[in-house]
């Protein structure tokens, strides 16, 4: 027997609920498939007494279905109710066989053998039947799992937990009460977690409740007990592969679309892309008349965006037009943009006049602009000024923007940046200082991105990501090293140029190897050292910016000193053929590589009789001097805090933590028992311990970690720590300056 509805939901998540709800409240018949004996499984299936958000906070709810942030318990228990409250039509362990038919008359049937008929569907499945694995080997093996259902069943375990999205921050906040969590970040920070959830795991590994490996990847797991663990976990960290004995390990690796599934319902995907989502008109329905997709599977997982579309889905069945409820967010977005009448059009507008976007679906675009801010400056007002700390992303949508940029004959001029361009990649993906000052020309309309929601889009869609790549290859090698060759020499130079990752202690190039190309450090930074008389010298320390391996070059010999990477470090580098070929042409390029290497090699020259200064860099470079901007020295000789120790935390006279308005810089306890080896001691002697190698330790046993410092960058009189020093003995000082400076 087919059983005739309106509307067929399938699916019982918050989308699919509100939908179903919505349709019973206006006296829709329909059928809400579950294909679980649980409605809302996913959530149903969140570790026990997760705190639910109610995500984003500033969109209105509108449902039938109440929500509000709270246990998963309570939200449970909430929902429950509606459905009851309702008399919502929901049939349990129904999952979907398949879907003929057409607009007006899809024919449905279970794997049960129960059918249905209905004039429209609702597809709300989301994804967590697609959980993304560890990829290596060993990724099945009991010890692995990829869900966690009540984090109070573990204790006095070593647990890994391979993630950093808002599942895996969650699982591992709450297993470290009980239990010792090394998460593994493949990046160098959170990107694609929720506010609250970044603020919680930051508190968490500053104050030692758990540890994090950051740009780290998995090898694979091994059964076999180590340390008196059930097996261990191998990861490729920056530092070289490191083996974590642990007990278990939990990988929380999001979810892909059931994409053979929903294309065999005749929805298509707008490219091969695993992560892609189905291409939607505004009002949710697919490129099969009458099909609707809704929640995670449209490219909405967040709960309050879901619940708002199952209520909207029904109103545009009905006929009866409905707002969006990001409509007014976004309007008043675009109050200053007078080319577009209306959001949908304004949306449009962006889409068509920014390139980047191109394969975003509209919904996605939505969502990207409310995490956006649109700009329209007058003209000659500045964006930004070169050295600023800023690193937001900038598309211009209208008009134009004017780049600072230093002629053949020093002249300070304009590089004009047109509508569809971008600008702000280099600060975005190296961290570093702006490189130029930006000033609004004619007409401007810019879009500001925060760096978050940029590099959360650069990892979600491939084609942003390439575009990305692409126009920062072209605008740092423009930048850094070829400022005033021709358009088609630049395309030549960079035509075959290839990005190259190294981890910390990684070998560019080595003495002695002949000469590759030219790398241009596009993240982290370099040290060039030399081996002399038997010993290694450290010649000079390189940032992001900068580049390495010209001397060899020019001078068509083999490397004159090796060049490994301080930190996790992203390079372009520059065929040798095809540079040289463009440097033989270029009397002003092949100048100025030219007197770059005199420069150096006067340097070099210099520091290679001075070992005091090379190992006073190589042991900074180990305390993490190569992720930094700036370095805060204290002179010995004005300070009236006694003898300074290099450590992980500082000790001395407190006004720096006092008037420090973020509360980054603290005075860590050290243990009372042993005094730090005095630095000056270690540099002329070399008879005490290296400073920094000793463990001071917090009360709960743990080694202190350092905390960031962004130099006051929001305050005009500089770092308050500076200003406030009573005696003048703390500087702050470029890194790269540094070998110089030790040198005095």
């Amino acid at each position: 027997m087919t059983t005739k509805v309106t509307v067929a939901v399938i699916g019982s998540g918050p989308a699919g609920l509100s939908c179903a709800a919505r349709a019973a409240e206006v006296g829709v018949s329909h059928v809400l498939l579950e294909a679980e004996a649980q409605a809302s499984f996913t959530i149903y299936r969140y570790q026990k007494g997760k705190h639910v958000m109610a995500e984003p906070a500033i969109l209105p709810l509108r449902s039938p279905i109440e929500f509000a942030a709270g246990r998963r318990e309570a939200v449970l228990a909430k929902w429950n109710e509606g459905l009851a409250r309702h008399k919502v039509n929901i049939q349990y362990n129904s999952r979907v066989a398949g879907i003929t038919g057409a607009k007006g008359a899809f024919e449905i049937k279970t794997a049960a053998g129960a059918a249905y008929q209905a004039e429209h569907i609702v597809l709300s499945i989301g994804l967590q039947g697609n959980l993304r694995k560890l990829g290596v080997p060993g990724e099945d093996l009991e010890m692995v799992q990829y869900q966690l259902d009540d984090p109070d069943e573990f204790e006095q375990e070593t647990i890994v937990v391979v993630g950093a999205g808002d599942a895996a921050i969650e699982n591992a906040l709450a297993l470290a009460a009980k239990n010792r969590v090394i998460m593994i970040n493949r990046n160098d920070e959170f990107t694609r977690c929720k506010q609250g959830n970044l603020d919680l795991v930051l508190a968490a590994i500053k104050d030692g409740k758990l540890e994090c490996r950051f740009g780290t990847t998995s090898i694979g797991v091994e059964p076999q007990e180590t340390d008196g663990r059930r097996g261990c976990y191998l990861a490729q960290t920056p530092q070289g592969v490191e083996l974590i004995p642990c007990d278990r390990v939990i990988a929380r690796l999001g979810a892909t679309p059931p994409r053979k599934l929903v294309e065999q319902f005749g929805v298509r995907f707008p490219s091969a892309d695993p992560a892609a989502v189905p291409q939607l008109s505004a009002t949710y329905e697919s490129n099969v008349p009458g099909l609707y997709v809704i929640g995670a599977l449209g490219g909405y997982p967040l709960i309050k965006q879901a619940m708002n579309q199952g209520y909207e889905v029904v109103e545009y069945m009905r006929g009866q037009p409905v707002e969006p409820a990001d409509e007014p967010l976004l309007r008043k977005k675009f109050s200053d943009f007078a080319q577009a009448r209306g959001v949908a059009e304004a949306i449009a507008l962006v889409q068509r006049n920014v390139p980047l976007f191109k394969d975003m679906t509209t919904l996605q675009l939505r969502e990207f602009m409310l995490e956006s801010d649109v700009r329209a400056p007058k003209a000659g007002e500045i964006i930004f000024l070169k050295d600023d700390y800023t690193n937001s992303f900038f598309s211009i949508v209208d008009g134009e923007v004017l780049v600072e940029s230093v002629g053949k004959d020093g002249k300070v001029g304009h590089i004009a940046l047109k509508r569809g361009q971008f600008f702000g990649e280099l600060g975005l993906l190296s961290g570093r200082r702006r490189t130029a000052t930006v000033k609004a020309g004619e007409k401007c309309v810019l879009l500001e991105t925060p760096r978050r929601s940029m590099l959360k889009l650069i990892a979600s869609i491939e084609s942003v990501r390439q575009q990305v790549d692409y126009a920062s290859l072209r605008r740092a090698v423009r930048t850094h090293i070829a400022p005033w060759i021709s358009p088609a020499d630049l395309e030549e130079m960079i035509g075959d140029a290839v990005i190259k990752t190294f981890n910390a202690g990684e070998t560019l190039f080595a003495e002695g190897a002949p000469a590759d190309g030219l790398y241009l450090i596009r993240r982290g930074s370099v040290m060039v050292v030399q081996n002399i008389g038997g010993r290694e010298i450290v010649l000079s320390y390189v940032a992001a910016g900068h580049y390495v391996g010209e001397m060899a070059l020019l001078s068509d010999s083999p490397r004159t000193a090796t060049v490994r990477a301080a930190v996790t470090t992203e390079t372009i580098m520059l065929q040798a053929k095809t540079f040289n070929e463009v440097l033989s042409r270029n009397a002003t390029l092949r100048g100025g590589i030219q007197a770059s290497v005199l420069k150096r090699l006067s340097d070099n020259v210099k520091r290679e009789n001075r070992a005091e200064p090379s190992n006073l860099i190589s042991f900074l470079l180990t305390q993490g001097l190569g992720e930094a901007t700036d370095v805060l020295l204290i002179d010995e000789s004005l300070c009236v805090s006694g003898e300074v120790f290099i450590e992980n935390t500082c000790i001395g006279c407190g006004n720096c933590v006092r008037n420090c308005p973020y509360g980054v810089v603290q005075l860590a306890p050290v243990d009372p028992k042993r005094r730090p080896p005095s630095l000056l001691a270690w540099l002329l002697t070399g008879l005490t311990q290296e400073p920094g190698r000793e463990r001071h330790l917090t009360g709960k046993g743990q080694e202190k970690k350092a905390v960031k410092c962004d130099m006051c960058k929001d305050l005009s009189g500089g770092p308050a720590c500076v200003r406030a020093c009573p005696t003048g003995a703390a500087i702050r000082i470029n890194p790269e300056e540094l070998l110089d400076y030790t040198a005095r």
